[in-house]
């Protein structure tokens, strides 16, 4: 009869990114397994908590069933000699799939095999069926040693790698033990609680058991569950305070994978940090200390946070003014930094970018962000950039330059928009400051204006014709330059304003400022397919279909409006439609070097069918 199978590897804490990956890809992994080992099963599912990674399986059968198959081998003028006999391909190939060597010339059969040519020899082979409980120790040992982590360790003398030192195994196939040992561990029933809620052993009796043993132990395994009770205790803190939760379902994700038992607490912080822009408040509550910001009901920063402990707290009061020392060290020096950038104009910044570094090997003539910060402004002039957009472009960069950016990369752009409104730049300069690095992500937000997406264009064009000058284009996967993702943001842009002349011109600008600073550019087919490709990869997304996209993209990709628009026309042919215009096609690859006469026009007389003067009509 089917029953579940729980296999659980205890270890030391595993970071929350590590371990959310983990879980999403386990259930993958292990149906590879069972259907690698013929196992059926009805459903798999993956738990962990930093100490803990698990799956369960439900109804996992008791063994594989037998397998009949016919196996094809050599062709039979390979397999057979003149006289009847095997030859050594026959033999090998009868001794692999279990022929007794007595029978074998008698018991392979010649036969036709569906798209081959000519006899090939069939063995018919029998393999009966192993019980699960046999292959489960082996797969269960496959399975653990196989799970991919981006850093792995090893510890002691055991040459075993994994995220972290394995200190407890689990494995239950029904109520019963599966014998296994892997990382210096030996597979038991016995789980760990809460680490100081419940720090000794607890029992499994079986695998449906699992779930509800550990919680009583105060382990929530599940995730989905501890999402859940995060939830449910930022609400009862937005009760408590009158405030709300600033919506951050990124670090909910992040923080549900941080303890076993989540439980909230809430701290203040003194009122006078806020004259500091808020980005920064709540870049450094979350980046570095996984807070929760929380805001009133106009939607203003309120001096107020919220944090999940990983246990019960024998005093919140205590644990909250902790947090408080804490983050209260972390907003001084905010503070520090942002009254210190107010001494500094965006001309001081621009000073010190001609000693940073933007890519060596372009030469030294245009390696520095300040030569980037040239090239850019030139291009936007080149375009015809308004009286905004050429002063943006000259100080989009300088925020780099400063203290608050030094120490917060996050808000680059928006530190240098906060900046620019209060050196009276104005709104539309400080727009461009901060927009000019949107979209920062896919799907993300587009720049507003057309000075903004202008600025955005340049910067983004600028480093992947310059990364494609000295050699630095995506290999593979590979692209730690991001310039896919610049030229997909290029297209994005182009798209939304509906911009059909900038691509060519934003290139030849790009390309004439790069070599004005000494940079020799390479052959431009590999950079055409580069964009070709990304634009492509945008209309697929946009549910044209690929073929379209090609057909469309083969003719012209300049201009991505018209490629848009003749992919979607040829989206709408139909089947049979396309089967015509190849006819027509044909046709006319036999008319070509032959002399034809071909009338001014045709005449009405001679056709013999209603869809002749119908075509004639509509013509």
């Amino acid at each position: 009869m089917p029953a579940d199978l729980l296999f659980e590897i205890g270890c030391e804490e595993i970071p929350a990114k590590m371990l959310a990956k983990a879980i999403a890809d386990l259930p993958a992994a292990v149906e590879q397994k069972l259907t690698a080992a013929r196992l059926e099963w009805s459903a798999v599912r993956a738990v962990g908590t930093p100490r803990r990674l698990a799956v369960i399986v439900k109804g996992l059968s008791d063994r594989q069933p037998d397998l009949n198959e016919e196996v094809v081998g050599p062709p039979v003028n390979a397999a057979f000699a003149p006289d009847g006999t095997l030859t050594k391909a026959g033999q090998g190939f009868a001794a692999k799939n279990g022929v007794a060597p007595s029978i074998a010339a008698s018991a392979l059969v010649k036969k036709e095999v569906a798209g081959k040519k000519g006899l090939y020899v069939v063995a018919q082979r029998h393999v009966v069926g192993n019980e699960t409980r046999a292959l489960l120790p082996e797969l269960l040992r496959e399975l653990a040693a196989g799970i991919p982590w981006p850093k792995s360790m090893r510890w002691g003398w055991s040459e075993t790698a994994f995220v972290r030192p394995v200190q407890w195994l689990v494995a239950l196939f029904g109520g019963e033990v599966v014998p296994l040992t892997w990382a210096g561990q030996t597979s038991g029933r016995k789980s760990r609680g809460h680490r100081f809620l419940s720090p000794g052993w607890i029992e499994i009796a079986s695998p449906d058991k699992y779930v509800d043993a550990l919680r009583e132990a105060h382990v929530v395994v599940d995730p989905d569950a501890r999402r859940d009770l995060v939830r449910a205790e930022l609400s009862r803190i937005e009760k408590d305070t009158k405030l709300r939760v600033r919506p951050d379902e990124a670090l909910i994700n992040e923080v549900i994978n941080l303890g076993e038992y989540p439980v909230g607490v809430s701290g203040t912080f003194d009122p006078s940090f806020l004259e500091v822009p808020e980005e920064i408040i709540v870049t450094t509550m979350r980046n570095n200390q996984r807070y929760f910001a929380m805001e009133d009901g106009s939607g203003k920063l309120a001096p107020r946070f919220v944090t999940m402990m990983a246990t019960i707290v024998k005093d919140p009061a205590v644990v909250a003014r902790g947090n408080e020392y804490v983050i209260a060290s972390r907003l001084a020096d905010a503070k520090f930094f942002f009254a210190e950038d107010r001494k500094k104009t965006f001309d001081d910044w621009n000073a010190k970018l001609d000693g940073v570094v933007f890519q060596a090997k372009l030469g030294d003539g245009a390696k520095t962000i300040g030569n980037k910060v040239a090239r850019i402004a030139g291009i936007v002039e080149a375009l015809g950039g308004s009286a905004t957009a050429k002063q943006a472009a000259r100080y989009a960069k300088s925020d780099l330059a400063s203290l608050a950016v030094g120490e917060f990369p996050e808000v680059q752009g928006i530190m240098g928009r906060h900046y620019a409104k209060l050196a009276g730049l104005g709104d539309g300069v400080a727009t461009v400051i901060d927009q000019h690095w949107w979209p920062k992500g896919q799907g993300a937000a587009l720049p507003t204006t057309d000075d903004a997406a202008l600025v955005a264009l340049a910067d983004r064009m600028d480093t992947i014709v310059g990364c494609f000058a000295v050699g630095l284009e995506p290999s593979g996967s590979a692209d730690p330059f991001g310039l896919r993702r610049a030229a997909i943001g290029i297209w994005q842009i182009l798209l939304d304003r509906g911009w059909t002349q900038h691509y060519a011109r934003l290139r030849q600008a790009a390309e004439t400022q790069l070599v004005a600073q000494g940079v020799k550019l390479k052959d431009g087919k590999p950079l055409d397919e580069f964009f070709r490709t990304r634009l492509r990869g945008i209309f697929v997304e946009q549910d044209i279909p690929p073929q379209d996209a090609d057909a469309a993209l083969a003719q012209d990709y300049r201009d991505p409006i018209d490629a848009r628009a003749r992919a979607l026309a040829c989206a709408k042919i139909s089947k049979e439609a396309r089967e015509v215009f190849k006819r027509v096609a044909n046709i006319l690859d036999d008319a070509r070097g032959k002399k034809l006469t071909i009338g001014a026009s045709p005449d009405p007389s001679l056709f013999v069918a209603k869809v002749e003067t119908d075509l004639h009509a509509a013509i």
